[in-house]
């Protein structure tokens, strides 16, 4: 009976751990088609390109994050006011263009390449678990190609950006708190940001949605880099 019994409990745990599994996997999928499909929906559809005391901005892709580049200085904001350049390894303010992009604050700080990455760090980062970081990174000049796309844009699409950029960061004294210690190279640096990182809203899910709050073409949602920059 003992034998009839532990066969009994064994099929009853392979059906609901099969049924487990199917449901798993059917979120993924569902998740997949989900991003595929809102990826392809533009918003601001009707967005123009400005042609008139234009300001010039980037979206760029290392392959896996979207960031955003903007210019150092404008008539209407010097970033060396805020994210200082000094307060990378290079220790020089020449720089041309900064580049903003948010993100899960463990992953940044502790996964350099994909090879670092932990389960933890991972479980942690998809289900609203962790803090964020915005890593900052300065460039002399950029170079215009597929994984790097020029806009022009007014003044007041500008600001909306400046608007949401600043708004990511946490602040003391209204300044970003500089995370010391921690950088990939000689021309970036990680500062304390608000929001979490999850599934449904990643690192290019906020590239995605700084261009949407300043009225440009975006995705209506996408957890994609490539999908963003399609849009120019």
């Amino acid at each position: 009976m003992k034998f009839l019994n532990d066969k009994r409990t064994i099929k009853i745990f392979g059906k609901y751990l099969g049924k487990t599994l199917g449901i798993f996997v059917g979120l993924i999928l569902l998740y997949l088609i989900s991003a595929v499909g809102l990826s392809k929906i533009t918003v601001n559809s009707d967005f123009l390109e400005s042609t008139d005391n234009s300001i010039y901005i980037f979206v760029i892709t290392n392959g896996v994050h979207a960031d955003i580049v903007l210019p150092m200085t404008s008539d209407i904001i010097n970033w060396a006011d805020f994210v200082n350049p000094r307060d990378t390894k290079s220790n020089i303010d020449s720089y041309n263009y900064v580049a903003f992009g948010w993100g899960d604050r463990e992953f940044f700080l502790e996964t350099p390449t994909w090879a670092d990455l932990k389960f933890s760090t991972a479980f942690k980062s998809l289900f609203f678990l962790s803090s964020s970081a915005m890593h900052i990174t300065f460039y002399h000049d950029l170079i215009e190609n597929n994984d790097c796309k020029k806009i022009s844009i007014s003044k007041d699409n500008y600001r909306m950006i400046i608007d949401y950029v600043k708004k990511s960061f946490k602040l003391d004294n209204n300044l970003p708190i500089l995370i010391k210690g921690v950088s990939y190279a000689a021309n970036d640096s990680f500062y304390e940001a608000n929001g979490t990182y999850s599934l449904f809203f990643t690192s290019n899910t906020w590239t995605n949605s700084v261009l949407k709050y300043a009225n440009l073409k975006a995705c209506l949602w996408t957890p994609f880099d490539r999908e963003i920059l399609n849009k120019y």
